[in-house]
């Protein structure tokens, strides 16, 4: 039986038993522990076998091997010298990163192909968590570094992921509060034509609030699934919003349609978060066609406005409800942050963006929103990715091996 065969089969609980099981066999590795990241993204949390109590102990996203393998994405080879090799192995979903398989083995099965292997069984295993997930509590509650409350459950429950890639584009995003709910929406969707997305501002905290975004999402999905353009996702949640709360509660909100040969958008902004792109040196805000939010008033009519994206773009979009200046301010004083935020992290790689954007934010002093969404979107056009760097090998001391395998990650 297959790896993945064998993942399949296995009780939603169980999973890394299993794999335990198979890595001992076709391996002969000495032991497996998977660490899955936090919903704060600042720890791995080790998922206990079911049998043992205690084990290994939650460690930082930013440090040791474990932590280099989260963070570049890449296959991670310790040691070698001595009797023992460990293997760190990204566990990542189509871009939403997930944790670290972790798997002890003999050094002299410390290959380049083995580790091809075991890059491509964690990426498995990976998706079998995804489908795990609807079965068992257990992976869940390995990322909580301390508890949630039901507002931060419920929206968690309704965010499709921190992460997406595809050929022509990566997006990464982070929200804090991550164990409470500012009632932010995130939601994106690919077909092979199209890119679509929207982020929306917070609706602020408490359940109430989340029932709101919970609602604009649904409907916005509900459209999108029935075939409807961005104009109509508006509309449709536009009258579902209003039906319920008679203009009481409404959303800020971004929908956008990327067209993915050509790099053409259509947007909606109803009343929405604020978008910068990056395009080569230049930082900017784009200064789109502001419509009303959704919900506020009875049918209102809502337009697209057209843009292009060229390769080599990065959008960063900002969700927060900005707090005003001590003394008032002008709209451009309350970017400013945003823009000290995004140019200090304009050399980092998309998916560190929307961390440290938050992060920066947070740590700005006056007018730090209290809830703020950030999401990053590279874009790279509709043409080959260039193959991603193979994995390198390490001694105990740090240095590095001429040893080269593929990245399977």
């Amino acid at each position: 039986m297959t790896v993945e065969r064998a993942l399949r089969a296995a009780p939603a609980h169980r999973l890394l038993d299993s794999l335990r099981i198979d890595l001992a066999q076709q391996f002969a590795a000495f032991s497996a522990d998977l660490l899955l990241v936090d919903y704060g993204l600042t720890e791995l949390r080790p998922v206990e076998p079911v049998q043992a109590p205690g084990g290994s102990q939650p460690m930082t996203v930013d440090s040791g091997p474990a932590g280099h393998a989260f963070s570049t994405q890449q296959p991670y080879l310790f040691g070698g010298d001595g009797p023992t090799a460990t293997a760190f192995l990204p566990v990542t979903v189509r871009g939403d990163r997930c944790g670290v398989l972790v798997v002890a083995l003999p050094s002299e099965r410390a290959t380049p192909e083995t580790t091809e292997d075991l890059a491509a069984i964690a990426e498995m295993l990976g998706h079998a968590l995804r489908v795990a997930d609807r079965h068992t509590d257990v992976y869940r509650r390995t990322r909580r570094a301390r508890a949630l409350d039901v507002p931060g459950e419920m929206q968690w429950d309704l965010m499709p992921g921190r992460g997406c890639v595809g050929e022509e584009f990566d997006l990464h995003a982070y929200w804090e509060p991550a164990y409470s709910s500012g009632g932010h929406v995130l939601d994106w969707s690919v077909t092979g034509e199209e890119l679509t997305l929207v982020v929306a501002n917070g609706t602020g905290p408490g359940t109430e609030a989340v029932l709101v975004s919970n609602l604009a999402l649904n409907a916005i999905r509900n459209a999108r699934r029935a075939g409807l353009d961005v104009v109509g996702q508006a509309s449709l949640t536009d009258q579902a919003l209003y039906g319920q709360h008679g203009g009481e509660r409404c959303l800020s909100a971004l929908l956008m349609s990327f067209t993915r040969a050509t790099g053409e958008v259509q947007v909606v902004d109803a009343g929405s978060p604020t978008v910068w792109r990056i395009r080569g040196a230049v930082t900017e805000r784009l200064e789109l066609e502001r419509q009303l939010p959704l919900g506020m008033f009875e049918d209102t009519v809502y337009a697209a406005q057209r843009l292009g994206v060229l390769p080599g773009d990065r959008l960063v979009f900002v969700a927060c409800d900005p707090v005003e200046p001590a003394g008032g301010g002008d709209e451009g004083a309350l970017d400013r942050p945003v823009v000290r935020a995004i140019e200090s992290t304009r050399h980092m790689a998309c998916a560190d963006i929307p961390r440290s954007v938050v992060r920066a934010l947070r740590e700005s002093g006056r007018g730090a929103p209290d809830d703020v969404l950030v999401l990053c979107l590279d874009w790279h056009g509709p043409q080959p990715r260039q193959a991603r760097p193979r994995p390198h090998f390490s001694d105990v001391n740090g240095m590095e091996r001429a040893r080269m395998g593929k990245c399977a990650g």
